[in-house]
């Protein structure tokens, strides 16, 4: 199993297998490979890991620039996150987050924001933060994570692609 950034070559595998990750999750809107697609076509993807066994994209994490409040630099929004459906809970997700966070600290980011499950994003550290919040979204599903103490407060404003797909 290897962690490493996404390649010219891994972009029609990465779409493949994030339409599959996604095509039977309840909380999924069926736009998530749109998504990616369109943060790498606007040069908005930050980061953008893969996890590959045998040469093959079985895992796929993208980060991309928020802004929160008034910060508009140093604030990223993790996800979406895509395991293929054979290797899902033998930690490949896990992996590809903190390999993602660790990359993203080593860069300066102030912080990373997540829209998901609770349970599963407070093993890395993120929390629900009344002081930043995401409109229409119930708090306890919006999370932050302080990568070097910097907290601004206000709403987290996504990139166009993430409305748009």
């Amino acid at each position: 199993m290897i962690i490493r950034p996404e390649a010219g070559t891994d972009a029609i595998a990465i779409r493949a297998l994030v339409s599959a990750a996604f095509d039977d999750a309840p909380h999924a809107s069926g736009t998530e490979a749109d998504i990616v697609d369109a943060l790498r076509e606007g040069g908005v993807l930050t980061l953008s890991l893969v996890c590959t066994v045998a040469n093959e994209v079985v895992g796929h994490v993208a980060f991309s620039l928020v802004v929160v409040g008034c910060a508009a630099e140093g604030w990223f929004g993790l996800g979406p996150v895509a395991v293929q459906s054979e290797y899902r809970g033998q930690g490949i997700g896990q992996r590809l987050i903190e390999a993602g966070l660790s990359r993203l600290r080593e860069r300066g980011a102030g912080g990373c924001v997540v829209l998901g499950d609770p349970a599963y994003y407070r093993r890395f550290g993120f929390a629900a933060d009344p002081a930043i919040v995401l409109a229409g979204v119930p708090p306890e599903y919006f999370q932050s994570l302080s990568l070097c103490g910097n907290r601004p407060e206000g709403e987290a404003r996504y990139h166009l692609a993430f409305g748009a797909a």
